[in-house]
């Protein structure tokens, strides 16, 4: 079954040029009749890796758009579902745009820039396919840190074929960002942020089955988007942090929150990790605690990962030493750790879990390969207050 965007209200947060014109046809519907936004994803030897984390993202779950089909010419006339999670989706995998549009019969509304490359740059081959997708009048979709709404040739090329680029990451105005001011004590539901050992280790996957479970559940629980890919899946609260000038990175996530609480009323707040707080090379752990003020953690670790992505100098911490570092430096808790299973067997997995609870004490899952009802589980564990919030017969 294809990823499907669900009926549920546009993106709330500050709305920049880009973004302006899909807001405005959304809006003109009703919630029940969301526009349902067609999109090819574009993958190049990187769908179901690290680098490819945006599109597997999309592949598994989107609001915004019905994904039609991956470009991948290495993975080419695979099934997407089969290569992420070793289940059928019906999206295939297509060798290159040509063969995209030939699949989805005729041309879609966005060509979703599929990668998030350390760089954050494209190549030169990868601005050609672009303005290639503009030229056949697809509307483009850049998660990266290079706006393409600042380049002549790209605004030249949407002119002439009468579509918009979404630049996901671009930041509000400077004279409009916040500052921290304290208003977080004013959310007086749990928040729980989803942290993790590195970068591209599964947060934003686990975070995301979180709140659905939550929902499922009767306990209403609001995602906060952090990340370029969660922003581009529809997340309705969000913003991408790590484009933001650091002094305001802990007050526009504060005011984004205090939005969410404000207009949901929710039970509980999920929060979005972005890399990690023993990380050197980020530092969006540390902006997201200070900024959340998160009661709670639930830490995401892969057993098998030996080197942080990137760094193959820099060996991956323990779960224990970066629960050590999170209590430390945040007035919080972790409350339960998550497996990202690369390179487990099912085996290998259940001995993981079980030898984890045994050494930190606390309850450990994998979201993707065991019931959703450890998660729920654990959260009710640490807020055991939201029993209340569910249905009499649960």
């Amino acid at each position: 079954m294809r990823a499907r965007p669900l009926n549920t209200p546009i993106i709330n947060r500050p709305l920049t040029r880009e973004t302006d014109k899909l807001v405005k046809l959304q809006s003109r519907l009703t919630p029940t009749k969301r526009a349902s936004a067609r999109a090819i994803v574009y993958c190049e030897g990187n769908f179901g890796a690290l680098d490819g984390k945006t599109a597997n993202g999309l592949v598994r779950y989107s609001e915004n758009y019905e994904i039609l089909s991956v470009i991948d010419s290495e993975k080419a006339g695979l099934d997407s579902g089969m290569v992420l999670d070793d289940k059928t989706n019906d999206i295939p995998i297509c060798r290159n745009l040509a063969d995209a549009l030939k699949h989805a019969g005729d041309v879609p509304d966005y060509f979703i820039f599929g990668m998030a490359p350390s760089s954050g740059m494209l190549s030169l081959y990868e601005r050609g396919l672009i303005l290639k997708a503009i030229s056949h009048g697809m509307n483009i979709v850049n998660g990266l840190h290079e706006f393409l709404n600042d380049d002549p040739i790209f605004i030249a090329a949407c002119a002439a074929s009468d579509v918009t680029i979404l630049d996901v990451r671009r930041p509000r105005d400077k004279k409009d960002l916040r500052m921290f001011n304290g208003s977080i004590s004013n959310v007086t539901c749990p928040r729980i942020a989803v942290l993790g050992t590195d970068c591209a280790i599964g947060k934003r996957t686990t975070a995301t089955i979180l709140a659905k479970t939550l929902n499922d559940n009767g306990v209403k629980a609001v995602l906060i988007g952090t990340g370029q890919t969660g922003l581009i899946q529809g997340a309705r609260y969000g913003v991408a942090l790590d484009a933001i000038p650091s002094q305001f990175c802990a007050g526009e996530l504060e005011a984004t929150i205090v939005e969410a609480y404000e207009n949901e009323n929710p039970d509980v707040v999920i929060i979005e990790g972005q890399g990690s707080l023993s990380h050197p090379a980020f530092s969006s752990s540390s902006f997201i605690l200070r900024g959340s003020c998160a009661n709670a953690v639930i830490l995401q670790h892969a057993p098998r990962r030996e080197h942080r992505c990137d760094f193959e100098g820099m060996p991956m911490p323990t779960p224990k030493s970066e629960i050590e570092l999170l209590e430390i430096f945040a007035d919080t808790t972790v409350i339960g750790l998550t497996i990202n299973h690369e390179n487990m067997s099912d085996s290998e997995v259940t001995a993981a879990i079980s030898e984890y609870e045994k050494e930190l004490g606390i309850p450990v899952t994998d979201a993707l390969t065991r019931s959703p009802q450890h998660l729920l589980n654990m959260v009710l564990a640490a807020f055991p207050e939201l029993k209340g919030t569910l249905p009499v017969a649960a």
